[in-house]
């Protein structure tokens, strides 16, 4: 079995050996051959002990060879992952014919592998993989052609201004397409500069286009499994759910390019006879029924689970868009000025040339000409001299039907020039001047100086509350021996950041604020202890709206012996004054009691040992129905549906606290019942009292269904939620953990604390002050020097800021450039210093709001402007 001279060899068998949608590919278009190691074929017939027997199968007629190959090669594949070797020499010497027929028998088939041998499964993942390598060649391929497009329709870009919010609430590949796209536009003169056409085929590129790249990757996934594992039950169902997505964004594709074509065609080709001559051509092939038809059929075959045929229709319908996407690219590139590769003259239906329209001028002609090319983008400057160069060949010009034979061949995966092409994008992508921006990590994100305005008036709140109660500030390592972590979190543990071994120590990213605090104390021997600090956290969460990976915390906690539920007390208190001082809206505290929980949990029958798994199930209930959370309990934690209808008849209960709290202590309450319940109840009716004696109780609603998931708390525990438009779940907790600083190996200190979702908070107040004005910076002057004499604006800048006043130098000589800096940046006001108000001894005070000036005297200036910073604040 020599491998033909000029072909490369797929060896299948071998240790390690594995099949590729590549090689699959070139197999099928007859660029490789396959041959099966020597080492399988022994191994396989030494280890098989059951008889022989034969198996057929039939090739579908509707295949084209490359299909039929394809699946031959899976089928091989597949027997040699079972025991029967002795097919698997029939096999390559099928795949080593010219021509397939339609009905094949192979000798030699394990018995025992007989009823497990699938052609059908063979040749579903055979023709995928062939779509696999075509769909995954052909992604960026169609962002380029559509960047042509763009820059010839001089489309409206803003479509592709597209961040990453890092809270997975934004389609990554969306953002990366819109990012390729810039890469292509640097530069350009044409996107943007004609009457903003927003078309839909412009404005859904990101999405289309990042949906394709996902679809891709997905097909990938599945059939790079599929092609090396043996027959299974199943596997074309896992496949034809890939698959059926790939239809959907081919389809979705290929409408959107022939859009995109029909308004080049309509606004963008000047010369009306070769844009004639084009549209004739382009409706001569009715694509868009093409498209329309071939993905109904394969959907209609789905239906069926004639999995071969949905598989063939996609096949054709991959070709149908290529074929679309050919047709784009011509008229793009004909409209960015390639009509001057076509000579002086067209060629019309009779092979006879006309005379194209020139202007008067014919030197003004070619300085448009000119200046039309450098305008365009880096990126699309560099591919169309690339496909100049491999259309021309050489030549001078050539005709229309040539140029879209061209393109539809320099568009083809089996082509000669499409590895260059694809590698030609790659480049223009990875090397252009402007490169890629560089990404931010999942669930990560940066802040504008508007944004870090609001959280510096936050911080400074903040902080000044937790103060005004004693406390003092602690700064602590953002990661933890990983021991300190373990075991403090019940089932949220799953989430900590662990990071690599360094010289022998585990470490991990802290989750929280409380455990180091409580690794701090312990550490230290302390007693007693009243701290706030302000602080990244780090979890390893699936970002959503409003949740991250790496967010701030701001905690506030109270360790050591003090007067019963004073400390319960004063968190809450500081938590209210906190929302009340950030102004955010109507928000409330829920708040409950550990031990009256398992008091509750005890009454309901539920054992010991499962009282925290319970507790996780149970605080679901703010996200959940109590139907979804019983299931939970019954079906994944064993408790009885009886226990679980008790514990939904206890969690339903909420209200006022007093209210709610003489409910449950009224004679003949199950609660009294349960020593660790009537603890609980007694507890809390000191720190309801406490609570309405400070006027804060209004906030506070009494909640059995609160859980609060984490292992450590052992008492009053709470949340708060904001009631107000945003929908952003919890934005502070906190509650009683007296046993956490005793796991660290020292005496029990007993603590609480409260934690604010600070990144929580922040939404909701850059949403309210959205249509404020906000001020990035405090400066309060701006010293305006017209000219260039930068040491009159360092010495005068100086003296302000030697008297503490927030000022700002600017040097030019255009007066109007200092005052739209000043408007620009809110500056209240200007200190203007030109020629005359050097020689007269004087500056110009501008009141920029008001727009009035006033002469000053020069040794005046600080004590004039401290008067009037004084009488506006």
């Amino acid at each position: 079995m020599a491998a033909a001279a000029g072909k490369r060899t797929v060896t299948l068998g071998g240790k390690g050996s594995s099949l590729t949608s590549s090689s699959v590919f070139d197999v099928a278009i007859g660029l490789a051959r396959v041959t099966i190691d020597s080492s399988a074929l022994s191994r396989r017939s030494s280890s098989s002990t059951s008889s022989a027997a034969k198996f057929s199968f039939t090739i579908p007629d509707y295949f084209t060879a490359k299909e039929a190959r394809a699946s031959v090669i899976i089928l091989l594949n597949k027997l040699l992952l079972s025991s029967s070797s002795a097919a698997c020499a029939q096999l390559v010497e099928i795949l080593d014919q010219n021509v397939l027929g339609l009905d094949y028998t192979i000798d030699n088939v394990a018995s025992d592998d007989l009823a497990m041998v699938d052609y059908s499964a063979a040749a579903l993942a055979g023709v995928s993989a062939i779509l696999d390598h075509r769909s995954s060649a052909l992604v960026s391929i169609v962002d380029a052609v559509a960047a042509l497009s763009c820059e010839a329709l001089r489309a409206d870009m803003s479509p592709f201004n597209l961040m990453d919010s890092g809270d997975g609430s934004t389609a990554k590949d969306a953002v990366a397409v819109a990012a390729d796209f810039k890469v292509f536009f640097n530069g350009s003169k044409l996107v943007n500069s004609g009457k903003k056409l927003s078309d839909d085929s412009v404005a859904d590129i990101p999405s289309l286009h990042g949906d394709f790249r996902d679809v891709s990757r997905s097909l990938h996934s599945r059939a790079r499994v599929q092609l090396n594992s043996g027959f299974g039950a199943g596997s074309s169902k896992v496949l034809s759910m890939a698959l059926g997505n790939l239809a959907s964004s081919l389809s979705y594709l290929g409408i959107n390019s022939i859009r995109r074509t029909d308004l080049l065609l309509s606004s963008s080709i000047s010369d009306v006879e070769l844009c004639s001559r084009l549209s004739e051509m382009i409706a001569a092939k009715s694509l868009r029924p093409a498209l329309e038809e071939l993905y109904a059929s394969s959907q209609t075959a789905r239906l069926k689970e004639d999995y071969l045929l949905f598989v063939h229709k996609i096949y054709e319908l991959l070709d149908v868009v290529r074929n679309v996407v050919s047709w784009e690219a011509t008229a793009a590139f004909i409209s960015l000025g390639g009509t001057e590769i076509f000579g002086d003259r067209l060629q019309g239906d009779n092979g006879s040339l006309s005379e194209p329209k020139t202007g008067d001028n014919p030197k003004a002609d070619k300085k448009s000409e000119k200046k039309k090319k450098v305008v365009m983008g880096k990126g699309t400057i560099g591919l169309m001299q690339f496909i100049k160069e491999r259309l021309l060949g050489g030549a001078a010009k050539f005709d229309l039907e040539k140029c879209a034979q061209d393109f539809r061949s320099l568009l083809d995966a089996e082509g000669p020039c499409f590895d260059d092409l694809v590698v030609k994008v790659k480049e223009i992508v990875e090397t252009n001047e402007s490169r890629r921006l560089p990404k931010l990590p999942k669930g990560t994100r940066d802040f504008a100086k508007e944004q870090m305005a609001v959280r510096e008036k936050a911080f400074t709140i903040i902080t000044e509350v937790f103060k005004r109660h004693g406390a003092t500030a602690l700064d602590t390592p953002v990661f933890e021996m990983r021991e300190t972590l373990m075991g403090k979190y019940g089932e949220d543990s799953k989430l900590i950041y662990d990071l690599a071994d360094q010289g022998g120590e585990l470490c991990s990213l802290r989750y929280d604020l409380t455990v180091p605090f409580a690794r701090y104390v312990a550490m230290n021997g302390l007693t007693s202890f009243k701290r706030y600090q302000i602080a990244k956290v780090y979890r390893r969460d699936n970002p959503s709206k409003g949740r991250y990976r790496e967010f701030y915390q701001c905690d506030f906690d109270f360790a050591g012996q003090f007067e019963k539920m004073l400390p319960d007390f004063e968190v809450i208190k500081i938590l209210t004054e906190l929302l009340d001082e950030l102004a955010i809206g109507d928000y409330e505290v829920k708040l409950n009691h550990r031990k009256l929980l398992d008091g509750m949990l005890a009454i309901c029958g539920v054992p010991q040992e499962k009282f925290r798994t319970i507790c996780s199930s149970i605080d679901k209930l703010d996200k959940q129905t109590f139907e979804q959370v019983k299931k939970e309990m019954v079906e994944e934690k064993g408790l009885t549906e009886e226990t679980a209808n008790k514990i939904g008849s206890f969690v339903k209960n909420r209200g006022s606290p007093m209210e709610l709290l003489s409910k449950l202590k009224q004679e003949g309450s199950e609660f009294l019942s349960n020593s660790e319940a009537e603890l609980a109840l007694n507890e809390l009716e000191i720190l309801f009292k406490a609570l309405l004696k400070s006027k804060c109780i209004n906030k506070v609603v009494f909640d059995l269904s609160l859980a609060r998931g984490l292992d450590y708390y052992t008492g009053v525990i709470f949340e708060t939620v904001f009631k107000g438009g945003a929908q952003v779940g919890s934005i502070a907790a906190g509650g009683r953990y007296d046993n956490l600083i005793g796991m660290f190996g020292t005496k029990q200190v007993p603590a609480v604390g409260v934690s604010l979702g600070i990144e929580r908070v922040f939404a909701i107040m850059e949403q309210l002050q959205k249509d404020q004005e906000i001020r990035a910076t405090e400066t309060q002057v701006l010293v305006s020097i017209l000219g260039d004499d930068i040491s009159l604006g360092a010495e005068l800048a100086s003296e302000l800021w030697d008297a503490k006043l927030k000022a700002e130098v600017m040097v030019n000589k255009r007066v109007i450039k200092h005052i739209d800096r000043a408007r620009g940046s809110k500056i209240p006001y200007m200190v203007i210093v030109g020629d005359q108000e050097l020689i007269k001894g004087v500056v110009k005070l501008k009141d920029v709001a008001a727009a009035t000036e006033d002469e000053v005297p020069r040794t005046g200036i600080v004590t004039e402007l401290q008067r009037r910073l004084n009488i506006s604040t």
